[in-house]
């Protein structure tokens, strides 16, 4: 017995055999053959077409027009595209797509293509050295749980109900699971991050509590990255709070081919605290904000409708949440509570790190790292760490540079000593014993009569204590300035003499002072 229908009737040729009509040829689509191969490898977007969403669309016709001139070697172009495709994905989420959770995966699939094809040629990773840059600690642990000690459990739960948080604090089998963790084979990761919190600490707690949110979601910087201003992850995500570029850039995090705001300690806590905030008031609940930071608010959003819980514990035993972030809100909560609880944890007794403490000053003009370096006597590693967001050495034009507490008047005098177009190459040295014009320059790669006509030097000697400008030659491609065509640069006389603790010009100095400013500042302000 058959329950399939019967054939439909068709007419026969006489022969008794059907002749079907070849299919007919279909060209090649001429549109695909010249398509850019990262096209056709790596499927750029629009892989899903969001219905009537013409912002989005246009933002797909960028990507294809970047990728073409990337194709061509043309840089400049392709950046001025996939800068557009950004921004118009970002006001098409102002536009509430129909689909939240499609729209972000799309935007997702845009953003990680633009990274890729960033590191491979664009420039803005490309000279960056691959070991200033760190793993964010904690990663490969969000996809895993741990077993629970049962001697944790009423312990832990005494010391909750004893403990006084802004952040509501749960104790589940998963908690307990990450406690027991971080008790155990993970203490040195804790102890690690709690000692380099102290770096941070004061300036994230004001920032937190200037935005009105929970001083406990400082656990998310040390979940995110221990910590680690120049943490990146394998999703691209950077920083501290470790912000993909196109989340960054909704809360004003700009990237440039010189400098990351993501890496900015404060610029990124204060983003992170806003949108923190944005999405506890979407929610509600701060356990589903913390998710929504993790994984996206239009995947909470998708969940919450799909099941009709906007409830983390419910979401998480459904399953309807990604992995990653089912474990993510149990490891903050775990985080809070030994931190709250210290002592019985063997967190009471440890040497968290000095707050950072600089004085912050305007950069009027492209500046090296190296030169503010010599100017302040400070070793290269130390300005770093004070400007993690700094990614090749270079200070663009209108930058806030942090320098070590106390010399930003030092740094300011000295800069202006130097013309505005050479700030990006030129070295200042402070003369030793023994130190000749000739072996200078030889340091430098300068020629002697270069130095002598840079310092308005009466005579081809060097004088112990002095600091010389030395006139060298940029290595590479500094940034572009703005400069005021109607500002001519004047002539600087710069011997720079030391007297009581302050970098002066000499008395001859004729020069023009570019403007510049210095604040006085520090991370525990």
């Amino acid at each position: 017995m058959s329950f399939l229908p019967p054939a439909p009737h068709s007419a026969t040729p006489a022969n008794g055999t059907s002749e079907l009509t070849p299919p007919p040829v279909i060209p090649p689509n001429p549109y695909l053959q010249q398509m850019p191969a990262v096209l056709l490898t790596n499927p750029q977007p629009p892989k899903h077409k969001l219905l009537g969403d013409a912002k989005v669309q246009r933002a797909d016709q960028a990507m294809v027009r970047g990728s073409r001139a990337y194709k061509s070697n043309n840089t400049d172009t392709a950046r001025r595209e996939f800068d557009t495709a950004i921004d118009l994905m970002l006001d098409a989420c102002d536009q509430n797509p129909l689909d939240r959770e499609e729209y972000e995966a799309h935007l997702d699939e845009m953003v990680d293509a633009i990274h890729r094809l960033d590191l491979s040629g664009l420039g803005a990773s490309a000279d960056v050295e691959p070991d200033k840059f760190e793993k964010a600690p904690l990663e490969d642990i969000l996809q895993m749980t741990f077993p629970v000690d049962p001697k944790l459990k009423d312990r832990v739960r005494e010391q909750v109900a004893a403990t006084v948080s802004q952040l509501p604090l749960s104790v589940n089998d998963t908690v307990l699971g990450y406690i027991n963790y971080f008790s155990n084979r993970g203490h040195k990761t804790i102890l690690a991050a709690t000692e380099r919190s102290g770096r941070y600490r004061p300036m994230i707690q004001r920032v937190l509590d200037e935005v009105g949110v929970p001083q406990e979601l400082i656990h998310l910087a040390q979940a995110e990255s221990g910590f680690i201003p120049r943490a990146v992850s394998r999703k691209a995500a950077g920083g501290m709070w470790q912000f993909l570029a196109w989340r960054g850039q909704q809360y004003g995090l700009m990237q440039t081919r010189y400098t990351d705001d993501r890496m900015d300690p404060e610029k990124a806590t204060r983003a992170a605290a806003h949108h923190l905030h944005d999405l506890y008031s979407e929610f509600g609940d701060w356990y589903l904000a913390i998710a929504a930071y993790n994984c996206g608010p239009g995947v909470v959003e998708k969940a919450v409708e799909r099941t009709g819980y906007a409830d983390f514990w419910e979401l998480r035993s459904r399953g309807v949440l990604p992995a990653e972030t089912t474990n993510y809100v149990p490891i903050i909560l775990a985080m809070t509570i030994m931190e709250k609880n210290a002592a019985e944890y063997g967190l009471d007794h440890l040497q968290l790190d000095q707050p950072l403490e600089y004085d912050t000053v305007e950069i009027s003009a492209n500046t090296s790292m190296t030169l503010v370096a010599d100017i302040t006597d400070a070793p290269p590693a130390e300005l770093a760490a004070m400007n993690p967001a700094i990614l090749k050495g270079m200070v663009p034009q209108s930058y806030s540079l942090h320098v070590p507490k106390g010399t930003g008047n030092q740094v300011v005098a000295a800069l202006q000593l130097v013309p505005a177009e050479h700030r990006d190459s030129w070295r200042m040295h402070r003369v030793g014993t023994g130190d000749t014009l000739a072996n200078i320059g030889k340091r430098y790669g300068a020629q002697p009569n270069a130095i002598i006509a840079a310092n308005n030097l009466r005579t081809p000697e060097a004088v112990e204590g002095d600091r010389l400008l030395i006139p060298a030659v940029l290595r590479g491609q500094a940034p572009a300035a703005r400069r005021d065509p109607s500002r001519t640069p004047a002539r600087h006389s710069a011997t720079v003499r030391r007297t009581a603790g302050q970098t002066t010009a000499p008395a001859n100095s004729s020069h023009a002072p570019h403007k510049a400013t210095v604040t006085v500042a520090s991370a525990s302000r």
